[in-house]
């Protein structure tokens, strides 16, 4: 008997990994989250068949997995030991519980910003619940030299990407407190190094301010910015101690899901989850008679 054991349990386990990693290429070639039933039928498996491989899978650290909304997704071990990164499209689905749980803490708008090509784009947005609220476009881009976005993602740019993207800069001026020189800009990103914080103090749009922090990625480098945004009544100079504490939980947090380990110890997962160009921003004040009224800020 045990001559015929050991060649069964070999085909066995050659069967397991070859589901295992076929199930790995359909969440891949999906692009974003997967369920249960929709792995199941990419990969032809029955559904208890690969929930088993699932689980394993989770356990093992190559897929994580969404407990309220039951999907699948790639983990950060994937992309270190291949070198690639997240779409776009992957970040702002994997950002989406971590801006809930920000804009749950501070009360007020939150967003995700990267930067390709030398261009700062809105990839993923939460609005707040109050009446009266800034509203950010997803795809929007932004000026990397008077956004809290732009100028968190710029501080800590390799010196000569820095330089060639001032060198194509025109440091236009927004507002009364826009940067606009080279000069201010280098003394700024000097303070958000220091600090591990940008301000936007109404420099790119009068009556809006922003408080935006770095997130880091399993290579420890930044790879992409968190936001808190509101009409400057909102962001007060006292609140701003407030805000920048739930910002680095959060941005902690966000970078521990993209596979950054940080000296912090253990960080506080959100409840579910496992191991255009020019201005698009408005304000937007919702009265509870006569509808809603959309102003552009």
């Amino acid at each position: 008997m045990k001559l015929h054991e050991r060649p069964m349990n070999l085909n066995q386990t050659y069967q397991s990994l070859k589901r295992g990693l076929r199930i790995i290429e359909v969440i891949a070639t999906i692009g974003s989250s997967a369920t249960l039933a929709e792995i199941a039928r990419k990969t032809n498996l029955p559904r208890s068949t690969a929930h088993h491989l699932l689980r394993a899978l989770v356990e093992f650290g190559y897929l994580v997995q969404d407990g309220d909304a039951r999907t699948y997704t790639l983990a950060p071990k994937l992309f270190q030991l291949t070198g690639r990164t997240w779409s776009r499209e992957q970040l702002a689905e994997i950002a989406m519980p971590f801006l809930d749980d920000l804009s749950h803490r501070t009360g007020e708008g939150t967003s995700l910003a990267v930067l390709r090509d030398g261009v700062v784009t809105v990839i993923a947005k939460r609005e707040p619940l109050g009446p009266v609220r800034v509203v950010q476009e997803v795809g929007a881009r932004r000026p990397i030299y008077c956004t809290a976005v732009g100028k968190a993602l710029a501080a800590w740019l390799p010196e000569a990407e820095l330089e060639s993207i001032i060198r194509r800069t025109s440091f236009e001026r927004m507002t009364a407190n826009t940067i606009t020189s080279r000069t201010d800009f280098h003394r700024e990103l000097t303070r958000i190094r220091a600090s591990g914080f940008a301000v936007d103090d109404e420099e790119h749009i009068k009556g809006i301010r922003c408080i935006a922090t770095p997130v880091r990625d399993h290579s420890g480098e930044v790879r992409a910015s968190l936001c808190v945004v509101g009409p400057k009544n909102h962001l007060p100079r006292r609140r701003q101690a407030e805000i920048r504490e739930a910002l680095a939980v959060v941005a902690s947090n966000l970078s521990s899901r993209l596979g950054h380990k940080s000296a912090g110890g253990e960080v506080q997962m959100p409840e579910g989850v496992r191991a255009s160009t020019g201005s698009c921003v408005l304000l937007k004040i919702n009265k509870q008679k006569g509808g809603n009224r959309r102003k552009k800020a």
